[in-house]
C-alpha cells in the first residue's frame, strides 16, 4: 500500500508534543511551530493491501450483494442503530445507498475484504479531508458480524491510519461517534484515539438528538501507535486458531486512549 512518503510535508512537527508552553512577546501562550508545512495530500481511492484483509474502493456491482448479505447476519439490525441510514429492507435499497456514498465527493469509501476468501465483510470511509489544515476523519464504519472482533477488523483501521499519516502526510486523524454508542467509543480508545470532548445537540439522526463524542490521533503520537499495531499483528501473537495471545493494550503507550488535557 505504500506506507511511506508523508514525512516531507512537516507532519512530524505537528501535534501536541509535551514541553514548556511557548509564549509570544506579549506573554500569551501560543502553539508549537510547524516548520515547512505545505499541507497534506488530497485523499485518493486506491486499494490498501494488508495481511488479513484488503480495502477496496467501494463499488456497487462488485460489493453490494455480498455486503448486504454479510450485514443481514445481524438479524436485529444493531449495526445501524447509531448510523444515519439503514437497516435496509432489500439489496436494491442497500445498492442505492452505496451509489450515494460512491458519488459523494467528501467521501472515499472502501469495502473491507477478507484476505482468505475475498469476501466483503465491512465498510469504512475517509471523510472531511482538509489538506491545508492536515486533518482527516475515518467514519461510516459498518462491520458485519463476520468481521467483528477479528484480526482483520483491527488491521483495516491500522492500514487506514498508516495511509493517512505516512502516505498523505496528515497531522490529525479523527473519529467521531454518537456519545451513546458505547462499542464505538470503546473501539476508539482501544485503537489509541484520545477523547477530546462532546458536542452537545450536534445532530439530529433518525429523528433523535445526537451528542457527538470527538476523538483523535495526531502525528506526534503515530510512531508509537504504529509499533503497537505491528507488535499485535505479528504472526507470533496469534495461536493456531487465530486467537490473540496478548491484547493490543499490551503494547500501547500509556497516553494512548487517555482523555486529552491541555494546560495553558
Amino acid at each position: 500500500m505504500g506506507d511511506s512518503g508523508g514525512g516531507g510535508r512537516g507532519a512530524g512537527a505537528a501535534g501536541s508534543a509535551p514541553g514548556a508552553v511557548r509564549r509570544n512577546d506579549l506573554g500569551q501562550p501560543i502553539g508549537p511551530a510547524v516548520a515547512d508545512w505545505t499541507g497534506a495530500r488530497a485523499p485518493s481511492r486506491t486499494s490498501i493491501e494488508g495481511v488479513s484483509c484488503r480495502l477496496e474502493p467501494l463499488e456497487v456491482m462488485r460489493h453490494a450483494q455480498a455486503l448486504y448479505d454479510a450485514c443481514a447476519e445481524d438479524r436485529e439490525g444493531r449495526l445501524f442503530t447509531y448510523l444515519p441510514y439503514g437497516p435496509f429492507e432489500s439489496v436494491e435499497d442497500y445498492a442505492a445507498w452505496m451509489r450515494g456514498m460512491c458519488a459523494d465527493p467528501d467521501l472515499q469509501p472502501f469495502a473491507i475484504v477478507e484476505a482468505g476468501d475475498g469476501r466483503p465483510v465491512g465498510v469504512a470511509s475517509y471523510l472531511r479531508a482538509a489538506p491545508a489544515a492536515g486533518s482527516i476523519e475515518v467514519g461510516h464504519l459498518c462491520y458485519a458480524p463476520a468481521l467483528q472482533r477479528t484480526r482483520a477488523a483491527t488491521e483495516a483501521m491500522f492500514r487506514m491510519m498508516a495511509r493517512a499519516f505516512e502516505e498523505w502526510g496528515y497531522r490529525r486523524y479523527e473519529w467521531k461517534c454518537d456519545a451513546l454508542n458505547g462499542p464505538s467509543r470503546a473501539a476508539a480508545t482501544r485503537l489509541g484515539f484520545r477523547y477530546e470532548g462532546t458536542f452537545r445537540s450536534h445532530l439530529v439522526t433518525k429523528g433523535r438528538n445526537r451528542d457527538t463524542a470527538w476523538y483523535s490521533i495526531v502525528a506526534g503520537e503515530w510512531p508509537a501507535l504504529r509499533r503497537a499495531f505491528e507488535a499485535w499483528l505479528a504472526p507470533g501473537n496469534f495461536d493456531g486458531s487465530g486467537r490473540q495471545r496478548q491484547t493490543l493494550a499490551t503494547w500501547m503507550p500509556d497516553s494512548a486512549g487517555a482523555p486529552l488535557v491541555i494546560d495553558v
